[in-house]
């Protein structure tokens, strides 16, 4: 028997993991392509469209996170977004214009913006580097603006090599 111990120093040093993907909203992400509403893949045709929208069968987007978007070479009125948003708005949990990546953004702004933060008040924080999730850069950017003023310490990384940000 061994008379030395083996200290994890990580767990005394007091530092308070944070996992940015644990913000990530579950729930399914589905797209829509104006393009498919659109005569010919080009032309939007106030009658066909609306017949179109009215047809459109509420039940894939039922508490999904849906983007709006259009992958045509076509002039898209707003108010076909405002009547598409109006069809959806009810079953989806949140619809956006723009692609997969503005959706994630946007999804991780509302997170950011509505977390509580105050388990992290005058704490040494370490933000981990890597993460199963896609997180999107911005969301980054919007956690150090939360943290900066809260906490005493922020590290990015992992508690083996990590980089310091910012001392208070």
């Amino acid at each position: 028997m061994s008379d030395f111990e083996i200290k994890n120093k990580v767990a005394g040093s007091g530092l308070i993991n944070f996992d940015l993907s644990q913000l990530v909203p579950k729930g399914t992400r589905v797209g829509i392509d104006l393009k498919d509403f659109l005569f010919q893949e080009m032309i939007l045709k106030e009658k066909d469209f609306r017949e179109k929208v009215a047809q459109l069968s509420v039940e894939p987007y039922q508490d999904a996170y849906v983007y709006v978007y259009n992958s045509a070479d076509a002039i898209v009125p707003l108010w076909a977004y405002f009547l598409l948003t109006a069809k959806l708005t009810g079953s989806a949990k949140k619809i956006v214009f723009g692609n997969r990546e503005d959706l994630e953004v946007l999804l991780m702004h509302t997170a950011i913006q509505t977390h509580d933060f105050t388990e992290l008040n005058n704490q040494r924080v370490l933000v981990k580097g890597c993460s199963e999730s896609s997180i999107p850069e911005n969301a980054y950017i919007e956690l150090v603006e939360q943290l900066k003023p809260i906490v005493k310490s922020l590290m990015f990384g992992e508690a083996c090599s990590n980089v310091p940000i910012f001392k208070n």
